[in-house]
């Protein structure tokens, strides 16, 4: 197409020859026209142009193309390899920088995330089952002996019943924890106006006869908090909150809650005494079945998921989470969520990445 639109031009031009002048300073007179440059000559100089350039075109292409398309195929093979299971494979595309090594780094990104929630369901489903294991093996252990002691009377044979109810409230208060850990990381189906204040009033009226008993001093500063988010799920958060002060604490200790609206923010914080928390470990026990005791099947100090559920829920609403421990011992935890919207407004979830402190 190129060279038809530059030669077809030149196909109606004709050539013209001047003749002798008949004066010093006239000018030449015209003798004759001819044809120019004729079809003949352009379908010939057409030909050899095509068959110089195309072999020409055909090689730079071909080189141009592989140049670009090197990085796709570097990342069908190794995508390929991924998805057969070996997860720690990158892409590692080098330069240059362009569209295809830029989606390269993404995708590398993408993978190092998949292989970091790979790795962190195995061993979730590990602890779990440790976790649901020790108290069942208890319970199998319990009935043997009862079952096999041929002189058990009723009276032990009633002790070995309410052993057994205690190892099965055991792991219903493990499935329970478990199924809040998993409702967290869901996230949020509906959204609702909370008020944190009310929120918390509501918990202390059954955690309030434990910390009696266990001669904790709770202090409350409530005031209105509102915010946006699913009841159920605050809900579970200031359990788990509460109870994680309650259960990590001194029998002489203290409590203090506080709701508050900190500018257009509620926010819910709870300060206990207790053990002292080195700095190193304190982001570790917002992870699934981590405990500040070595002892896993110290069952009186909770199977380390409430904390657990506490972040999931947190990220579930875009709230900030901000953990500080203190120099005398216990923990200072403090969560802020967003703003309530005004009467009659609708307030969609927000995208914003979530922001920890820990």
């Amino acid at each position: 197409m190129v060279l038809a639109v530059v030669t077809l031009p030149f196909i109606g031009m004709q050539s013209t020859a001047p003749g002798p002048a008949s004066a010093p300073r006239a000018p030449a007179a015209i003798t004759g026209t001819g044809q120019g440059i004729g079809p003949h000559q352009l379908l010939v100089g057409s030909v050899v142009a095509l068959v110089v350039l195309v072999p020409v075109s055909v090689a730079a292409g071909w080189f141009v193309a592989g140049r670009f398309l090197r990085p796709l195929r570097a990342i069908t093979a190794t995508a390929k390899a991924i998805s057969a299971g070996n997860l720690d494979q990158r892409l590692a595309l080098g330069e240059p920088v362009d569209e295809l090594t830029e989606l390269g780094h993404i995708l590398d990104d993408l993978f190092a995330r998949l292989e970091a929630s790979f790795n962190a369901q195995r061993h979730f489903v590990a602890n779990a089952s440790h976790e649901l294991r020790t108290p069942l093996a208890g319970l199998r252990t319990l009935l043997e002996v009862a079952l096999g002691d041929p002189d058990a009377d009723a009276d032990t044979l009633r002790m070995a019943c309410q052993e057994a109810l205690a190892l099965g409230g055991l792991q219903e208060r493990l499935v329970t924890s478990l199924l809040a850990l998993a409702t967290g990381e869901r996230g949020v189906t509906r959204w609702e106006r909370v008020d944190l204040a009310d929120v918390v009033a509501g918990v202390l009226a059954s955690r309030r006869a434990r910390a009696a008993e266990n001669g904790i001093d709770l202090a409350l500063h409530l005031t209105p908090a509102a915010t946006v988010g699913d009841p159920r799920l605050i809900e579970s958060l200031t359990t788990n909150l509460i109870d994680n002060a309650v259960r990590h604490n001194y029998s002489d200790g203290h409590i203090r809650i506080t709701t508050e609206t900190s500018g257009l923010r509620a926010a819910i914080t709870v300060t206990n005494s207790g053990p002292v928390v080195p700095e190193d470990q304190l982001q570790r026990l917002f992870q699934p079945f981590q405990r500040l005791s070595a002892d896993r099947n110290d069952h009186h100090s909770g199977h380390g998921l409430g904390l657990a559920i506490v972040n999931a829920v947190t990220e579930a609403h875009h709230a900030t989470l901000t953990a500080t421990a203190r120099s005398q011992g216990g923990l200072t935890i403090t969560v802020h969520f967003g703003p309530a919207p005004q009467l009659g407004q609708t307030r969609q979830p927000s995208r914003r990445a979530t922001r920890k402190s820990l």
